[in-house]
């Protein structure tokens, strides 16, 4: 008999591949939109061509402006697309150089099985990489600072990572399914990925979902909890703690090396399973996004398709401590809260805005009120993150192909005002347009400051494949005005010095 993980698979292979990156609306609701879409259609097709320019022109100019722009890219081609990026820990400090565990997908056409992918990547340190030469890279080759370490056959395509931050080498995973998956991926066997492979066994299954969870997932910054959000409308939370043998914060241990999730008497098939400890209901559609208070392991928030952002606190109850209702002006897709200050939330979504919250002050006559709405996408906004490095910068990727930086300290500030062309948003500065199709998933370095690793799916536009690149802006960019004039002073002083030399 055929276990249900090897079912769901070849289901998977037999349908083939679907639309990558938010997953497409109901039928209902398709056919309305292209009913709408076909009266306008033959007015659209002529004028389009001719108001922007191509993806390809303004990938080019962004591409002779890498030496200005960056102190270190890494462009890595993918053959197949991954849907989700994160660092995992660092393995070593070079001179020059340090090495760090990466975690990626490839999300197939069921020629092949989806896998999670284990990478080593060097990552350069600031300063070290020659201007001239970050930018000779081939859109189509590999990155040698990349490499694949180990291959798990995932059990379905893998929508989403997350890393548990107090021992990140466990790893969660969804996929289409109401499961939430754990993996050990050190202990895990290296796989070969051919057709007709059976997919390795998780470490742990979290049950409790009613109906699939695609992509609202989250760790807990201080204990081993997990979220999960799904099409059931719930968001359900789960303690690992029981299947910890050893734990992943003994501080006799070097990071990264905590004990296996895995009880050792669990024999079952397709993996040990934990059911939950809360099923939190408020949400009236698709929960899309989830994340932890960074300061308390038993607050978290959600947002949904119904527009509404949701906070919920586990020692009061499974109810909303504060539903905020129209917190957008349509579906929401992710959302962070600020782990430097936990009052600041922000959320994305599909009305093209990011939008900073207050949590001490939600909203105004029943609804969402926002201290600010950061508007710089032209399309659907699909991942937002803080930056580890400085509390009032973030993130902001869409499916127009750009990730934003942003510092809403800099908004109204008679600075920015001086400095920025009126047609640039406020708050944003800086611009990262490597990719030539939606940004899918991207990730701040904790290990690295002022890192990036960012992934697109490139079907759209080159019919397949992905591009995945790490980056660093110059520090000439972030850094405070002051001290980058003081270092401009004494180069131009250095440079005046040699001149005069006989």
């Amino acid at each position: 008999m055929e276990s249900p993980q090897s079912q769901q698979q070849q289901q998977q292979q037999q349908q083939g591949p679907k639309k990558r990156g938010r997953k497409p609306k109901p039928k209902d609701e398709k056919e309305q939109q292209q009913q709408q879409q076909q009266q306008s259609a033959g007015k659209m097709k002529e004028g389009k061509k001719a108001q922007q320019p191509s993806v390809d022109e303004k990938y080019t100019q962004w591409k002779s402006l890498v030496p200005v722009l960056y102190d270190w890219l890494a462009n890595h081609n993918l053959v197949w697309p991954s849907l989700s990026c994160r660092w995992g820990p660092q393995l070593e400090q070079a001179t020059y150089k340090n090495r760090q565990r990466l975690y990626l997908s490839e999300q197939t056409d069921g020629s092949v099985p989806n896998t999670l992918v284990i990478a080593n990547c060097e990552v350069v340190k600031p300063r070290v990489a020659a201007a001239e030469h970050i930018s000779q890279f081939n859109e189509e080759a590999r990155s040698p600072f990349v490499k694949k370490y180990k291959t798990i056959i995932h059990p379905g395509e893998v929508n989403r990572i997350r890393e548990l931050p107090q021992n990140s080498k466990i790893v969660a995973t969804h996929t289409d399914s109401p499961d939430v998956l754990i993996w050990d991926v050190e202990a895990q066997p290296n796989r070969h990925a051919v057709l007709g492979a059976t997919s390795s066994r998780p470490d742990l299954i979290l049950t409790g979902h009613q109906d699939n969870a695609e992509f609202a997932l989250a760790m807990c910054p201080t204990e081993p909890y997990v979220l999960s959000g799904g099409k059931d409308k719930s968001v359900v939370w789960w303690s690992i703690q029981d299947h910890i043998t050893t734990t992943a914060t003994d501080a006799t241990k070097s990071p990264g090396s905590g004990g296996s999730i895995i009880k050792q008497n669990d024999k079952a098939a397709d993996g040990p399973s934990v059911g939950p400890r809360g099923i939190f209901c408020g949400h009236e559609d698709t929960v899309e996004d989830v994340t932890f208070c960074p300061s308390g392991a038993q607050e978290f928030c959600s947002v949904g398709d119904d527009s509404c952002l949701i906070l919920w606190d586990a020692r009061v109850g499974t109810s909303p401590t504060v539903k905020v209702e129209k917190a957008h002006n349509a579906d929401l897709h992710c959302v962070d809260w600020n782990p430097h200050d936990d009052n600041l939330i922000l959320t994305g979504s599909a009305d093209n805005t990011v939008r900073m919250f207050d949590r001490r002050n939600l909203t105004s006559n029943g609804v969402g009120s926002p201290i600010y709405k950061f508007e710089g996408h032209k399309a659907a906004v699909l991942c937002v993150q803080w930056s580890p490095d400085k509390s009032s910068v973030f993130g902001s990727s869409a499916e127009d192909g750009l990730l934003n930086i942003w510092d809403y300290d800099k908004v109204g500030k008679k600075v920015e005002r001086a400095s920025r062309s009126p047609s640039t948003p406020a708050g944003l500065f800086f611009q990262h347009a490597g990719h030539r199709d939606k940004v899918v998933d991207f990730h701040w370095n904790a290990s690295d400051p002022w890192t990036v690793v960012s992934v697109s799916d490139d079907c759209d536009t080159t019919g397949g494949g992905g591009t995945l690149q790490i980056w660093r802006m110059s520090d000439l960019i972030y850094r405070p005005e002051e001290e980058v004039l003081a270092e401009l002073e004494k180069f131009k002083s250095h440079v005046i010095s040699c001149a005069s030399k006989p």
